[in-house]
């Protein structure tokens, strides 16, 4: 039987990291099986029944439009671009002017991209009929 070496220093790291992982794999097993276990099994006879006072409650289809989607994920382009703009500005003495060009080139993109969107009508925000 070998003789598991202590001396490294990232050795309990490692060992709180084995015991975080199972306590992880314990836990959503757990609760997992618990919630099963407690469960109604029951149908959807009250979800569809009649209210007290009120209309009677139909399945509706989704009508969300596509148009917040395209939003949401251009908003979402756009923001994580601006966040790529931070490091460049910590380090921009060390970057010189190479680090300048390639910044004015990334931020020419991106207006490209967002001046194109604006065209295409992907800024507008229609109402929903």
């Amino acid at each position: 039987m070998e003789h598991i070496s202590t001396a490294n220093p990232y050795f309990g790291v490692f060992v709180l990291f084995v015991i975080t992982f199972g306590a992880f794999i314990a836990t959503t097993t757990i609760a997992r099986l618990a919630s099963r276990a407690l469960a109604a099994k029951d149908t959807e006879k009250i979800k569809l029944s009649v209210y007290e006072c009120g209309p009677e409650v139909t399945k509706q289809p989704n009508r969300v439009s596509p148009q917040f989607y395209l939003f949401a994920l251009l908003f979402l382009l756009f923001d994580v671009e601006i966040v790529f703009m931070f490091p460049w500005a910590v380090d921009f003495k060390v970057l010189g002017w190479f680090g300048f060009a390639e910044m004015i080139m990334f931020i020419l993109l991106l207006a490209i991209g967002f001046v194109y969107a604006w065209k295409k009508g992907a800024l507008e925000w229609h109402n929903i009929k």
